[in-house]
């Protein structure tokens, strides 16, 4: 049976704006198993970026709690959270991220470089896994969107992470490059046995998952 690897607990979150308070999120509660691909859903302003970037410690909730992988990061103080995303979390970005002094394979290895690691074989796996072996040297202005995007999924899984969250990862891609990128990261999903958890406008990406999740004005629908 598969492991609950993320799990959220009456999350909310607010954000101060003059004298007023606006809720962004409110009483969220889901979990995610090993290996599940989850789609979230929902109109622009209702939220899914703001619950996928608590979700990967990227910010912290206003109220309720979050456990990954059985730590609670909820009040994890900026450095353990770097180390948290660093051991257990990817993330694939709409816009790619990608640091543009840096060649394709120096981008892939980045995380590990952070983390003092080095592992060449794991670099080249995912080089050969993405069909960027021809590009390991160029830099990101020397690429296509969807080799970009191929280079930022490279990134995101090198250090064998729980769970990898994406945030619209083919709305910057045209449809052919879209699909081959998706396709390409739930092969690498499934070959790593990863939870998966995307943020998507897309319907026909969302029959994909497992199970979507739908968020409308802030709650879970």
């Amino acid at each position: 049976m598969n492991q609950t690897v993320l799990e959220a607990n009456q999350i909310h979150k607010s954000f101060q704006l003059e004298r007023s308070q606006i809720d962004v999120l409110t009483d969220i509660n889901l979990s995610v198993k090993s290996g599940e691909f989850v789609a979230i859903m929902g109109k622009s302003g209702s939220g899914k970026s703001t619950l996928l970037s608590l979700l990967a410690g990227l910010d912290q909730p206003s109220a309720g709690h979050i456990t990954l992988n059985g730590e609670d990061i909820t009040n994890f103080s900026e450095e353990e959270l770097a180390l948290k995303r660093q051991s257990d979390i990817g993330f694939v970005f709409q816009s790619f991220h990608l640091i543009p002094t840096l060649s394709v394979r120096e981008n892939i290895e980045f995380p590990l470089s952070i983390a003092r690691h080095q592992d060449d074989e794991k670099v080249n796996e995912l080089l050969s896994a993405v069909e960027l072996e021809h590009r390991r040297d160029s830099f990101p202005h020397q690429l296509s969107g969807g080799e970009k995007q191929r280079t930022a999924i490279a990134r995101a899984l090198v250090a064998n992470p729980k769970i990898l969250f994406a945030d619209e990862p083919t709305g910057n891609l045209d449809e052919k490059n879209a699909n081959q990128v998706m396709q390409l990261l739930l092969n690498l999903q499934q070959a790593f046995n990863t939870a998966l958890v995307i943020v998507t406008h897309d319907p026909e990406l969302a029959k994909l998952a497992d199970r979507t999740i739908h968020i409308v004005d802030g709650k879970l629908q």
